[in-house]
């Protein structure tokens, strides 16, 4: 039942090149920024990944994008990176789109055993009838891969028929994630914001392997307040101090502090 193993390099060495990986995290929160500088170390290359999103330029999975080691991602946001950006429009990278709610519930069900859901989102979209640019040809300009039509079906819900899209679950061979705390048999929590994807791309890999910041022995954790139940879990890192606090704030938005530090001197800032 002891599922920490000794070190990160450890816990990523038998991820093959062309490996799937769901990713956790939100923005640049609770993402397992480790595990993934391990897996860049190695020089693991052509992944298929799914993450809400692909970190920013230099931190998260940015990195693995920057030394060209993704093939194929699918997320719902990729905003704030610029390589990303251009990988995608200069055809050196495929990119599916998926609203957010939907990659979600996605990955849940395929932990779950739900090979596929039917959901009102997309439906009289692209997103349902095919057309989206998966990838562009070497230079861009030209799609040379989009999106096919999905199933579409009408449903009666309170006397009122609508009309659905069935969307495939998710399965990846390999699950990177961070946790808060954690034990050794992989039952772990979440705080905040880290708790959005982080269960889900759990949920969805064949072998999860979760970095944590706390590390407690079995039984010390309350049963209630477990996010993620071990059986999700294959291989467990605990982090050092020092990584712990090494994180990344994605946009930093300050205001004037209302108590001045002074005559003639500048206002503070504080972050909101």
């Amino acid at each position: 039942m002891d599922k920490v193993v000794f070190s990160a390099a450890e816990a990523v060495a038998d991820i093959p090149d062309g490996a799937s990986l769901a990713v956790g995290g939100f923005g640049l929160c609770g993402i397992p920024s480790v595990l993934i500088r391990e897996l860049h170390s190695r020089g693991t290359k052509d992944l298929s990944v799914v993450s809400n999103n692909c970190g920013v330029d230099d931190w998260g999975l940015g990195i693995l994008l920057a030394s060209k080691r993704i093939r194929r991602i699918q997320a719902s946001y990729v905003g704030e990176n610029k390589e990303f950006e251009r990988q995608y429009l200069q055809g050196e990278l495929e990119v599916e789109l998926t609203p957010q709610g939907s990659l979600a519930e996605k990955l849940r069900a395929g932990g779950a055993g739900i090979p596929a859901f039917y959901t009102m989102t997309g439906v009289g979209t692209q997103v349902a009838e095919g057309g989206l640019p998966l990838r562009y040809a070497p230079g861009g300009g030209e799609i040379v891969k989009a999106s096919e039509p999905k199933e579409t079906r009408e449903f009666t819900v309170d006397g009122k028929t609508e009309e659905y899209v069935l969307e495939p679950s998710i399965v990846t061979d390999f699950a990177l994630i961070r946790a808060w705390k954690g034990d050794s048999h992989g039952n772990m929590v979440f705080r905040t914001s880290a708790r959005n994807f982080n269960p889900l791309a759990a949920m969805a890999g064949r072998i999860t392997i979760c970095e944590v910041e706390h590390l407690y022995d079995p039984g010390e954790l309350d049963p209630d307040e477990v996010h993620l139940p071990g059986i999700y879990v294959q291989r467990v890192v605990e982090l050092t101090h020092r990584q712990v606090k090494d994180k990344r704030i994605e946009k930093r938005t300050t205001r004037p502090n209302p108590q001045r530090a002074g005559a003639g001197s500048e206002d503070l800032e504080s972050e909101d």
